[in-house]
């Protein structure tokens, strides 16, 4: 008998300098990119809010927020509308800029390997980085990001 394979539907999302990966599930669509209305007195990767689905949602840079220089938005930059794990955000939804768009991946434990390459900061919105075949994707830490969001919203 055949073993099983679990397999996990993923995105793969550009981003200036590599791609993050995340299950498929947390993904509410992708979108094209839209100049946010900006948010006084927000930090740098707080990049506004944008209207999606009858709602304003929080826009992130995730380079931004990893104290990385923030990408300029071209053709190809798209936002990428994240599910909300918890109830920090007001919305229940919030966008991340994604420099492209992403691509479906379908993930095994067969294909994905923990990549210690890199150290990443202590308070990053990074869980860690993986190897997939020939890419080093990082996983981004949703919860993590939902809190900063949520800083930055009930503080202004």
């Amino acid at each position: 008998m055949a073993e099983r394979v679990n397999e996990i539907y993923s995105l793969l999302i550009p981003l200036a300098d590599g791609r993050l990966i995340i299950p498929r599930a947390c993904v509410a669509e992708v979108i094209g990119f839209q100049t946010p209305a900006e948010m006084t007195g927000a930090p740098p990767w707080y990049v506004g809010t944008v209207p999606w689905s009858g709602r304003q949602v929080p826009l992130v840079s995730f380079e931004g927020a990893c104290g990385q220089n923030i990408p300029p938005a071209s053709g190809r930059t798209r936002i990428v509308i994240f599910h909300c794990f918890g109830t920090r955000v007001e919305a229940g939804y919030f966008g991340l800029v994604s420099q492209g768009f992403p691509q479906l991946v379908r993930v095994s434990s067969d294909v994905v390997r923990p990549d210690n390459s890199r150290v990443f900061p202590d308070r990053a919105p990074i869980i860690c980085q993986v190897r997939m075949v020939n890419e080093t994707p990082v996983v981004p830490d949703i919860d993590r990001l939902e809190e900063m969001i949520a800083d930055e919203t009930h503080g202004n």
